[in-house]
């Protein structure tokens, strides 16, 4: 008996050996379906060691319903659990098969082509494919699968606008993206193809999808994010898998979308770390659209106002096409960007340099400040000492929320009066302020200006008042109808003071989307060190990423290199240590992560990127079938 057998015939309740069976009557033996009675079902079920399709017996009353795509109920190992017919065939190599017991709905709801990405998806980042499904298809609503569909909608377009090829394009501030986008996937879907969107967030989606309504029309595509009720999210997602609607614009959740033939992919700012799943197998959406493109021969365009370095990556091997703008036409766009440490006197580094207060007082318009941090004052110290406050109760560190509360512990959220042990001191000072704190320095300031604050749970969507003084932390700038009069980027210091091997890479590309909303006659100022802004002065992210690419290389870091971080206690990552690896793969670590975890970092050439991922898959499903507890497995974590 081979191990699929032993592994299916696990599936059927069987009397265990010298014990009789029960005396009670079962159900009735149900016929099986007279053509292709076999239907290999992925059932949901995690376990590393079972990522396979399953065969069972299509009963004759439930034949017209088990199609391929469907949801169905399944007898597991004793449990009933859910999962979906991926294909029907005449005969299996298992001799007895458990029946399916029920249809959930016969709505086709996994395409062929989803089923082959999530595949491509589960082996890219070591996971299983029943992970990768829960990602792509969402919960069934029986009142969406019933509802009227929609009317098909084709939007008016011109050929000339269709885009071929792979792209990356360095967007400019002037240019009107989500439009030019929409136009593109009016020609694609008058070419016969299909179109997938996505971009970063919510308030994303709402910006694009004013455009996509204007040149698609409302009914020509769906929106589907996580984020949506669960019957508007099916309602879009059958749109979409049964044909009426070809263009979708969504967050991540859209990079699995059912979208017919698709022919063209887009991402707007691939580099924001929205698009990274947070769940199992964690994969990142630019990964699993590059990978959809390539299975379906679809165009791809990487669009933002900087550049991530796996973007440039695409460009340096010759994968993707260059779209940047010359130098000239790049000044002609962008606000100049000054970069300014002190004041005129001469005085040592300050906040808020003299320059800076003269430009918003002299701006005759809106006026942006980016602030790094959000809430009051993110950080506390001893005024006298200079000791970092600490919670009396667990030592965690201390937060202020306003300027009339006591300090805030973030891990316990005690409150109490503060006293520093090592000197006693009741007075403390900020190192880290937030930007609520910084707007109170402000209004004090500049009181002609109404200051407004942009963060945290509170994020504007547009300001209408010319007098705006809007301080927003990184994500959460508004926009404004001509753009700001200043923009100014505050402690680009503390920005880059993160232990992060992204850091540069993900400040740049915050300060470039701040920089782009201003005005093309409007000034930028930012407050640090000329030496590390350079990029910010000649408005040139590709000459950025193309040094961080140069020093991702020189350390074998993603994406020149595939590196996987395996989480686990010590003594299961002591077995991997020595555990035989793809060749030239290098073994780093354990180091701790907290009392029960530690961390196992292990780094590969890119050629070698596949076998280390099969490697760890193969780590996962030994332990899955001895019983034990998984590591947890990330490839190419946007964070080490």
């Amino acid at each position: 008996m081979t191990t699929a057998d032993a592994d299916q015939l696990a599936l059927i309740d069987v009397p265990a050996a010298g014990r009789a069976p029960a005396s009670r009557a079962g159900p009735r033996p149900r016929a099986a379906a007279s053509r292709l009675p076999v239907a290999r079902v992925v059932v949901d079920v995690p376990l590393a060691h079972l990522d396979r399709p399953f065969d069972y017996r299509v009963p004759a009353d439930l034949d017209e319903q088990v199609v391929p795509g469907c949801r169905v109920k399944v007898r597991f190992a004793g449990r009933r659990v859910a999962g979906f017919v991926v294909e029907r065939v005449e005969i299996s190599e298992v001799e007895r098969l458990a029946d399916i017991d029920t249809v959930v709905s016969p709505e086709p709801v996994l395409r062929p082509d989803v089923l082959h990405l999530a595949r491509a998806v589960a082996d890219r980042y070591a996971g299983t494919l029943a992970d990768v499904l829960r990602l792509a298809v969402p919960p069934r609503h029986a009142r969406a699968e019933s509802a009227a569909r929609p009317t098909p909608s084709v939007p008016a377009a011109d050929p000339a606008d269709r885009v071929r090829g792979r792209s990356v394009w360095a967007a400019l501030p002037g240019d009107d993206v989500p439009r030019r986008v929409a136009r593109a996937a009016a020609a694609e879907v008058a070419a016969g193809r299909g179109v997938v969107v996505c971009v970063p967030d919510q308030a994303d989606v709402d910006r694009w999808s004013v455009a996509f309504a204007e040149v698609l029309g409302p009914g020509a595509y769906v929106e589907l994010t996580a984020g949506q009720s669960a019957e508007r999210r099916h309602r879009s997602f059958l749109a979409l898998s049964r044909g009426d609607v070809r263009i979708v614009l969504g967050t991540r959740a859209a990079a699995y979308a059912p979208v017919d033939d698709v022919g063209l992919v887009v991402m707007w700012d691939d580099g924001d770390d929205l698009f990274a799943e947070p769940r199992a197998p964690y994969p990142h959406a630019r990964e699993v659209l590059l990978l959809r493109a390539v299975q379906q021969d679809a165009s791809v365009l990487l669009v933002a106002h900087g550049r991530s370095v796996e973007a440039q990556s695409l460009v340096t091997s010759g994968w993707a096409e260059d779209r940047t703008a010359d130098l000239a036409d790049r000044r002609r766009a962008w606000a100049r960007v000054d970069v300014v440490d002190a004041d005129e006197r001469g005085a040592g580094p300050v906040r808020l340099p003299e320059r800076v207060v003269r430009a918003i007082r002299a701006a005759d318009g809106p006026v942006l400040v980016q602030v790094p941090r959000r809430g009051y004052r993110a950080a506390l110290s001893c005024q006298d000492c200079r000791r970092p406050a600490r919670c009396r109760t667990c030592e965690g560190p201390v937060h202020q929320t306003s300027s009339s509360a006591d300090p805030v512990c973030r891990w316990c959220s005690r409150s109490d009066p503060w006293r520093c042990r090592t000197c006693g001191g009741t007075t403390w000072r900020s190192g880290v302020v937030g930007h609520l704190r910084t707007a109170e320095e402000f209004a004090r300031t500049f009181p002609q200006r109404t200051v407004v604050t942009s963060g945290g749970a509170s994020v504007l969507t547009t300001v209408e008042d010319p007098t705006a003084l809007v301080l927003a932390t990184p994500g959460a700038e508004p926009p404004v109808t001509d753009g700001y009069a200043v923009v100014v980027l505050l402690d680009t210091w503390l920005m880059l003071a993160r232990d992060d091997v992204r850091v540069v890479e993900e400040s740049h590309r915050r300060w470039f989307n701040a920089l782009a909303l201003a005005r093309p006659d409007g000034r930028c100022l930012a407050v640090g060190d000329s030496t590390v802004l350079q990029a910010l002065v000649r408005t040139d992210p590709r000459g950025l990423a193309e040094r961080e690419l140069q020093d991702r290389a020189a350390t074998h870091l993603p994406p020149a290199g595939r590196l996987a971080t395996v989480d686990a206690p010590q003594e299961v990552l002591a077995d991997l240590v020595a555990a035989s690896w793809p060749e030239h793969t290098e073994v780093l670590g354990p180091v701790p992560l907290d009392d029960d975890l530690h961390r196992l970092v292990l780094r590969a050439p890119r050629r070698r990127g596949a076998e280390l991922s099969q490697a760890l898959q193969a780590v996962q499903a030994e332990r899955s079938a001895a019983k034990l507890a998984g590591p947890r497995v990330r490839i190419d974590p946007q964070q080490i």
